[in-house]
């Protein structure tokens, strides 16, 4: 697709500096530029790109623009980083969306398929299935029996549904993510580990997103719950009987053990680890590498392992890393005061 400057600025209400007929046939990193290509600035630390860049056409917050004339066509607006989202969601929506069923797939004579849904090649609906209007589903998926997936859903290549589990309007589930997998429930016995049933399912709600190589399980009894716009990383694991609360962000490697319950709006860094069984507030913040071992209360920002307050981690860490010289220091003084004594 081709688009002048003019248009582009037309769909984010931007100022242009520049040539408004300058031509955008693609978009690059700033770093990257090339000619005929667009890219954003909307921090400081990369306004030197503004006289260097080969980037025809370069969307900037207006607070960077210093001067009247730049080499590249440049469009203000009041936030370059939003004003470049809005571009990329019009861009996707342009690419239109793929309908109808592909041979090679498999869809039981039970299963029911709203208008305008796309069945990619390789892919299987298993019996009483449901499958709402406009979503997508590629090839190489499988739904379980029961299942119900809402409007308007992306479900990627290679992505496994098992039964009866639901998703809700607008998901996304990227590829070889397996949702409502068997909960880890063994109970020991003299014989060994015995395998508990699992008999629940997941229950996904709205506007949630799901990286990749995802585990969430399904309840043993129950249902495990992601609420309402959360969205989550590639490679976690979120075992049976966790509910999680709605608009959570959940970065990748991060683990949450069963029965855990998480409230709304935190944030939860890259390979945390949560244990089962206790509480995590609202508006929380559990910094990257952290161990959960005890509940949280609302709107704190913890860290370490086990987690602590982050202004507590931090003031411990000033003596920790200085702990080789306090350690020689104590020693010293212990020296030199048997010293004394024995003087």
């Amino acid at each position: 697709m081709e688009f002048t400057a003019s248009q582009i600025a037309s769909f984010i209400d931007g100022k242009i500096i520049g040539d408004e007929t300058a031509l955008i046939t693609g978009v690059s990193p700033i770093e990257n530029g090339e000619s005929g290509h667009l890219s954003f600035i909307a921090q400081d630390r990369f306004s030197h790109y503004l006289d260097t860049s080969k980037c025809s056409v370069i969307i900037v917050s207006e607070n960077l623009v210093a001067k009247d004339t730049y080499n590249p066509t440049l469009i203000a607006v009041k936030d370059a980083y939003l004003s470049f989202q809005v571009l990329m969601n019009l861009y996707q929506e342009m690419q239109g969306r793929k309908q109808g069923i592909e041979d090679g797939s498999s869809i039981h004579e039970t299963a029911i398929i709203s208008d305008n849904v796309y069945v990619g090649a390789f892919t299987y609906v298993s019996e009483k299935a449901k499958i709402g209007e406009g979503t997508q589903i590629y090839p190489q998926v499988y739904i379980g029996k029961g299942v119900k997936i809402g409007k308007n859903c992306k479900i990627d290549s290679g992505a496994r549904i098992y039964d009866y589990c639901i998703i809700g309007d607008n998901c996304v589930i990227h590829s070889n993510t397996v949702i409502g997998g068997d909960g880890f429930g063994f109970q020991p016995t003299a014989e060994g580990f015995k395998k508990i049933p699992q008999l629940g399912n997941v229950i996904i709600e709205d506007d949630v997103e799901i990286g990749s190589n995802c585990s969430i399980d399904r309840a043993t009894i129950g249902s495990t719950i992601i609420g309402k716009g959360t969205k989550i990383d590639n490679l976690i694991q979120i075992a049976h009987n966790v509910k999680i609360g709605q608009n959570n962000v959940i970065a990748a490697q991060a683990g949450i053990a069963g029965s855990t319950t998480i409230g709304d709006w935190n944030q939860i860094g890259g390979q945390v680890g949560v244990v089962g069984h206790i509480k995590i507030g609202n508006q929380v913040k559990i910094q990257a590498q952290s161990g959960v071992n005890s509940s949280v209360s609302d709107r704190e920002t913890i860290y370490g392992s086990p987690a602590i307050s982050y202004n507590d981690y931090l003031r411990s860490y000033v003596h920790f890393r200085n702990l080789p010289e306090v350690v020689k220091r104590i020693n010293n003084l212990e020296n030199n005061s048997k010293d004394k004594t024995n003087e």
